[in-house]
């Protein structure tokens, strides 16, 4: 016959040990305070905050002086409302990148370089498209991604498309102007898309 014994030593256990199992499982449980997610996250790992993408940084290119920070003005407007036409939601696909960061000085610098070299032609009153072609390729872009148009019988418009980085302008009697951008979305080429997605 076996005879089964227990000792009262770890009957008595049995008793203390529950407790104390319970407490500490009841700790990390139930419910999460307003203010527990930044202490939680050193013992615990890493926060699980949202990610949200970072705004483009611009910084002084080479010449240029550095902007004054705009100060934020209130609105007295009251909210919001959203248009009801969605006339730029529909035309989204027609606004131009900007340019940001090293790209955006690569695009000031290609304006200086162009306006440099329209500059003469204005100043003679050569506004033929031929004549604005041949000093743009003499800057070293490729014919094949310039196009020059006559805007009128005193002005001449440009498009150089070495996407992404495009520059539009034109010149007349008045002035020379330029401009510099990365192409328009859901579209790889600089010239304006004429068709929405």
């Amino acid at each position: 016959m076996t005879v089964i014994r227990t000792t009262g030593v770890r009957f008595g256990m049995v008793p203390m040990v529950v407790p104390a199992v319970l407490a500490v499982l009841t700790v990390g449980c139930g419910t999460q305070r307003a203010g527990d997610e930044a202490g939680a996250a050193g013992v615990a790992g890493p926060s699980r905050a949202a990610v949200t993408p970072s705004a483009p940084v611009d910084f002084p290119c080479p010449g240029e002086s550095p902007k004054p920070t705009p100060t934020p003005t209130p609105s007295t407007s009251g909210p919001a409302t959203p248009p009801t036409d969605h006339y730029a939601e529909n035309h989204g696909f027609m606004v131009p990148f900007p340019l940001h960061g090293q790209e955006r000085c690569e695009g000031l610098a290609a304006i200086a370089r162009i306006k440099g070299a329209l500059e003469p032609l204005r100043e003679r009153g050569d506004f033929a498209p031929d004549s604005t072609l041949g000093a743009l390729t003499g800057l070293g872009y490729p014919a094949s991604k310039v196009r020059t148009y006559q805007d009128g019988p005193t002005g001449v418009g440009f498009l150089i498309d070495t996407y992404p980085l495009c520059v539009e302008g034109g010149m007349n009697r008045v002035s020379t102007q330029a401009d510099a951008f990365g192409g328009y979305p859901d579209h790889s080429a600089c010239d304006r898309p004429s068709g929405g997605h």
